[in-house]
């Protein structure tokens, strides 16, 4: 099991410190170079204590992750509350929001996140259980974006569909059968289900699904890395507003 409050990489860490989240940073002891003087003056910026540290103990914080001579410690990751996002949304007639339905790779997660960061999604909803949360692998995965794009965590993904549609959101889906991603109508408030790596989209949250979207395929394999197609639909809705 990750400790989540151990974030690591050079990215992760610098967006961390910017936003004032970490509580203690530790380097890698013989580390020198630009990368270290940044990071030292963001530390030195924010108050934050460094702990010059062995190679192999960092490796033993980061679970030997890529972690680039970086690691802190930050406070928790701090979730958003559903009713809070969307009073935030009320008046904002093109939100576009990315449900991650039982997703189990935290790279899959930060990668996705980093493509909602780079394309204007307001957030992503992911459920509480059987499914990946906010771990370091998924911070380090997105590259800081996990400390911009809200995350919400519900413990119900089909009631929180519910209150969607209700504050008017369409709910689309991906599927083999659907229509063609490029004659998808993006118009409106938008929430898009990235269905799990293995089994996709569970049998009751499709039945809530206004409509299904495909990407076509001429090769061998007939399904995309989860992350994959949520990067090509995420920016199929940034390129029909922008």
């Amino acid at each position: 099991m990750e400790n989540t409050d151990i974030i690591y990489g050079l990215h992760a860490v610098s967006e961390a410190l910017t936003a004032g989240t970490v509580n203690k940073l530790y380097i890698e002891e013989n580390l020198r170079g630009k990368n270290v003087d940044t990071i030292k003056a963001l530390a030195r910026e924010k108050k934050v204590n460094i702990s010059w540290t062995p190679k192999t103990e960092l490796n033993k914080m980061s679970e030997n992750g890529v972690h680039q001579g970086f690691v802190a410690r930050v406070a928790e990751f701090a979730y958003t509350e559903l009713s809070e996002l969307l009073v935030n949304l009320t008046d904002h007639s093109t939100a576009t929001l990315v449900i991650l339905d039982e997703l189990t790779d935290p790279h899959n997660l930060g990668s996705i996140a980093r493509t909602a960061d780079a394309t204007g999604v307001d957030a992503i909803i992911i459920p509480k259980h059987r499914s990946v949360g906010i771990t370091p692998t998924a911070v380090k995965a997105s590259t800081g974006a996990l400390q911009h794009v809200p995350v919400v965590r519900v413990t119900n993904l089909a009631q929180a569909l519910d209150k969607l549609k209700a504050e008017g959101f369409w709910i689309f889906g991906t599927d083999m059968d659907g229509t063609i991603y490029s004659k998808w109508n993006t118009a409106g408030k938008v929430a898009l289900i990235i269905g799990n790596e293995g089994h996709g989209i569970g049998q009751n949250l499709k039945k809530q699904v206004d409509e299904m979207i495909t990407i076509p395929m001429i090769g061998h394999v007939q399904s995309l890395n989860a992350s994959v197609a949520a990067s090509i639909l995420m920016y199929e809705v940034f390129r029909n507003r922008n």
